[in-house]
């Protein structure tokens, strides 16, 4: 009997995991279709694409993390294919569409699970730095946002982003030290997926893709224009995964709990 009832829960554990991964898939995949996939953060665009994966991680583990991963990979490639633009050519290629988007969930997926249990006083600390960074990089963005030439719609989200912020800031206190490890994993993670994506893009790529955005510039122009989307791109992502992975994980937490 005892065994029956395992094998059930162990079944039933199964079955939820797959029906995780088919949903945050098709959230994945939903994004990448519409503009609700790249937003505005002051100045720059981010992506969101990346997110589902990050919360299928923090919330299952690192294989759920790695099967929405592979999900979001293929996505990435169909819209390469379907929906070209100057620089497509680059996710052809799955060791850039597909292999750093299976990494990103395991990288989080497994950062969350060592960092989880970690305690200490510093642990606090670390989280209300690290918001208050946040916060401050948002609110220069609202700043940025406000002047003509950018579209109302940038400044809107800046504005909402940074009063969520703000809000969660205080929330957020009474879970530290989980807090901690999901806002790490969240954030380590999403510039690690930038990283290796970029990198790709450099090793293979590099002359090409410059060409493709910047014609007769020379190859050491190529490395410092493909690096410098880590910071552009990868800063702004990592902080939008923050915030929502953060708010996903503890309303799920305190709905676990209640």
């Amino acid at each position: 009997m005892n065994q029956t009832n395992k094998s059930a829960v162990s079944q039933k554990s199964a079955t939820r995991r797959l029906v995780i991964v088919a949903m945050l898939g098709a959230i994945t995949f939903v994004l990448g279709l519409t503009p609700l996939g790249f937003v505005p953060i002051g100045p720059l665009n981010a992506t969101t694409m990346h997110i589902p994966v990050i919360i299928g991680a923090v919330l299952e583990g690192p294989l759920v993390g790695g099967l929405v991963g592979l999900i979001f990979g293929l996505s990435s490639l169909f819209n390469a294919i379907t929906r070209p633009t100057a620089i497509s050519f680059c996710f052809y290629n799955p060791l850039i569409s597909i292999v750093p988007r299976i990494l990103l969930g395991l990288i989080a997926g497994y950062l969350f699970k060592f960092l989880k249990n970690k305690d200490s006083h510093t642990t606090k600390k670390v989280v209300q730095v690290g918001w208050i960074a946040i916060i401050v990089f948002l609110l220069y963005g609202l700043y940025r946002s406000l002047v003509p030439e950018v579209k109302i719609y940038a400044a809107i989200f800046n504005g909402v982003l940074s009063i969520v912020s703000l809000v969660l800031f205080f929330y957020l206190k009474k879970y530290d030290e989980k807090n901690f490890a999901v806002m790490v994993s969240a954030f380590v993670a999403t510039i690690m997926h930038t990283i290796m994506v970029m990198g790709g893009i450099y090793i293979f790529f590099a002359e090409r893709f410059l060409a493709a955005i910047k014609p007769d510039a020379s190859l050491e122009m190529a490395r410092k224009v493909i690096f410098s989307f880590i910071f552009t791109s990868g800063v702004p992502e990592a902080i939008i995964a923050v915030i929502i992975t953060a708010a996903v994980a503890n309303a799920v937490r305190e709905r676990i709990t209640n």
